[in-house]
């Protein structure tokens, strides 16, 4: 034993020390399956949003070939210089079981062709819509994907807590109050004996 004198007192702060360990260690395990749902959940996101985004890039570059086939490639450069650049978003964060989850806001807004329709056509259009579709779908994939990462290392630190609990923490104060319940109980039961004696003889 860890040089505890084996008292009342120590058995009571023993007991209470094991009591707020076991406690401790069921609220971290909750925590981590609560965790490990929440990661599953945004797996299953990230695997429909990766194939959306891959069809959708398809269908946009797919309809960057038409444009530049049709109308040229200078001309296809041209139009893509007038297009304004995404800056209207934020990075907000929101709490889960205590992990800072970032979030980002933005408005989701249709396209509006800044170029001239007499030297586009209709391939550019389907361009800029896919391509401004696949914008959002970024957004919403690195929102989700930073999540899990997050989420992720919250998870290895909660396991490590626990296990420090139920492999260190928990045994050490088992051991320490059934050391110091058994000296105890033997001074007792020799006090007993004591007494016993001492009355005999009177």
């Amino acid at each position: 034993m860890d040089n505890i004198v084996p008292t009342k007192t120590n058995l009571i702060n023993s007991k209470k020390s094991l009591d707020f360990s076991l406690k401790g260690y069921e609220l971290l395990d909750k925590k981590r399956n609560v965790l490990i749902e929440e990661v599953m959940s945004h797996l299953d996101m990230v695997k429909k949003l990766q194939n959306k985004i891959s069809n959708t890039f398809e269908a946009a570059y797919d309809a960057l070939r038409k444009a530049n086939i049709t109308i040229g490639i200078s001309n296809v450069e041209d139009i893509s210089l007038s297009i304004p650049e995404a800056t209207k978003h934020e990075v907000v964060f929101k709490s889960v079981m205590g992990v800072e989850i970032p979030k980002i806001k933005y408005e989701f807004k249709k396209i509006e062709p800044h170029y001239s329709m007499i030297k586009s056509n209709s391939a550019i259009d389907i361009a800029y819509e896919k391509f401004n579709e696949v914008k959002y779908l970024v957004f919403e994939l690195a929102e989700i994907e930073n999540a899990i990462y997050k989420l992720t290392e919250e998870i290895k630190s909660t396991q490590k807590r626990a296990n420090a609990l139920k492999n260190i923490q928990i045994p050490k104060y088992r051991a320490r109050v059934k050391i110091i319940s058994e000296v105890l109980e033997e001074k007792e039961r020799e006090d007993f004996f004591r007494m016993k004696i001492l009355k005999k003889r009177n």
